[in-house]
């Protein structure tokens, strides 16, 4: 299994009291560096306007973020977990996704997802369509971001997006940029995965990944496609202490708003041997590469993890 950092650019107020932003994002720096150094698999930003709950805090936008990491790190991969499908053209994506794969010489990941928090939506002008549109709307771009990445003049007709005879050079360094789509939904989001996506990011219980990946696999059974080929993803938390019961009294919260049912019975929350467990509940559950967030800017902890688990 690998292991990626989920990087705090804000959106959970992780700059609550700040008040000097080159400090701050210069704190996103040292912790990207520190994960590229320790040997991490990738580096993975949000893409949200406001923090939660809404603040005036600190919250750095994810495409500029990952640019600026793109240079600032030499070997670690790069990616958005996940870009919001309606926040921006799907051209413009491609065309920016390839030109951050050119910026770090090939180690971006384009992550992608249908949307969900309302007010970043209705903050900041956009339409905020119900569910189904959305996904809609997400199978649509994806087809558009692949169709400049792959044509030399892409054209796409549909109901809510178009390109005609779209030119996007340079298209990025590697051969075929990966394509992260992220969300559990599975009668439909799932089926998207299995048909367009290189990976998948769910968040769940290791029990609920199980059933889950059962599901992709039996879209990617109906569609003809290799479920063996898509990377299989989930994030997590992690705080390491003495004890679990410290580790638990650690938990930040609000925390059940990004990770469903009890994280401390699942997590990353405990001591080095509780999480040495759980870790391999995850790998039991089939899950590729883990996701980590961790508390703060601070890189202790990152360096403490990579010490005891990637080995």
């Amino acid at each position: 299994m690998e292991f990626s950092v989920f990087l705090p650019t804000g959106f959970g107020r992780d700059f609550a009291g700040h008040t000097d932003p080159v400090a701050a994002f210069d704190s996103i720096t040292r912790l990207a560096r520190a994960a590229d150094e320790c040997g991490y698999a990738a580096l993975w930003a949000a893409d949200h306007f406001h923090t939660v709950p809404s603040s005036q805090d600190y919250l750095f936008e994810s495409w500029t973020t990952l640019t600026a990491l793109a240079r600032e790190t030499s070997r670690i991969r790069l990616g958005h977990l996940v870009t919001g499908g309606g926040y921006r053209n799907p051209a413009l994506q491609a065309k920016m996704a390839s030109t951050v794969d050119v910026l770090s010489r090939g180690r971006f990941t384009f992550g992608i997802g249908a949307g969900w928090y309302e007010p970043d939506y209705t903050g900041y002008g956009y339409e905020f369509p119900p569910p189904g549109e959305r996904l809609r709307r997400l199978e649509e771009a994806v087809q558009v971001v692949r169709a400049l990445w792959t044509e030399e003049e892409a054209t796409f007709e549909g109901r809510f997006h178009s390109v005609r005879g779209a030119v996007n050079q340079p298209k990025g360094v590697q051969p075929r940029i990966p394509m992260m789509i992220a969300g559990g939904g599975e009668r439909v989001t799932l089926r998207i995965v299995a048909r367009h996506a290189d990976a998948c990011n769910v968040i769940e219980s290791p029990e609920g990944l199980e059933h889950k990946y059962e599901v992709l696999r039996k879209h990617c059974a109906d569609l003809g496609t290799d479920y063996d080929r898509i990377k299989r993803t989930t994030t997590t938390m992690c705080v390491i202490a003495d004890t679990d019961e410290e580790a638990k009294a650690s938990i930040p919260p609000g925390a059940d708003f990004a990770y469903p049912g009890d994280l401390a019975s699942y997590g990353l929350i405990g001591t080095p041997e509780t999480i040495r467990r759980r870790i391999d509940r995850y790998a039991a559950a089939g899950v590729q590469e883990l996701v980590v967030g961790f508390l703060g800017t601070d890189p202790g902890p990152l360096r403490r993890f990579a010490a005891e688990f990637l080995r």
